[in-house]
């Protein structure tokens, strides 16, 4: 394929297709992967969840009327 002036994909008279019927990759390399990306996924939700609880904190501040932090505890 090739691009046109607008970047657009246009097939060409000698353009061939691909067709991709096996990957080979070691067992161990696989594994060595997904042991990457594993332990890349433990700050990446540490982010995500301190994104959630600031998210939630200042929509609780915008919307709530902050009388849980001034109520008194009366039995």
């Amino acid at each position: 394929m090739a691009a046109d002036a607008t970047g657009e994909a246009v097939m060409t008279e000698n353009a061939q297709r691909l067709v991709l019927v096996d990957l080979r990759i070691p067992f161990i390399r696989l594994v060595l992967f997904f042991v990457k990306v594993a332990l890349a996924a433990i700050p990446a939700a540490f982010i995500v969840g301190v994104l959630i609880i600031v998210v939630t904190a200042l929509i609780a501040a915008l919307i709530g009327d902050g009388s849980f932090l001034a109520r008194r505890w009366t039995f």
